[in-house]
């Protein structure tokens, strides 16, 4: 079942990710190079060098989910970033655009009423 919402949070990986890793290894990636613990129930993202692959490792509950897409054609478009830092944070509308292959820097959001409460 597919359990992400904007209630997680989300962490991409800076680095380019050798997408032969599996649970051990990406995992120790979150551990080992972000400082983070990978059971902590935020999402960590990662992404290979021809950004045609990603990965999402999750802990949900007493166990590790893995969510996995490759492209045929194409490939993701990430946020600019600095890559010198571990990871940068996402939110959940970020995530689904990048996995839906939209554009994150061209995308506005229009003016809405905000009501004063």
């Amino acid at each position: 079942m597919f359990a992400l919402s904007s209630e997680n949070r989300f962490h991409l990986y800076s680095q380019p990710t050798d997408m032969r890793k599996s649970f051990n290894g990406l995992s120790g990636l979150v551990q080992n190079k972000l400082g983070r613990n990978p059971c902590s129930g935020e999402v960590f993202i990662f992404i290979n060098k021809r950004r045609d692959k990603i990965k999402l490792l999750h802990w949900q509950g007493a166990s590790f989910m893995m969510y996995y897409k490759r492209l045929e054609k194409g490939t993701f478009e990430l946020p600019r970033y600095d890559s010198s830092v571990g990871s940068i944070s996402l939110n959940y509308p970020q995530l689904v655009m990048i996995i839906d292959g939209l554009s994150i820097e061209n995308i506005q959001k229009r003016k809405r009423y905000q009501p004063n409460i």
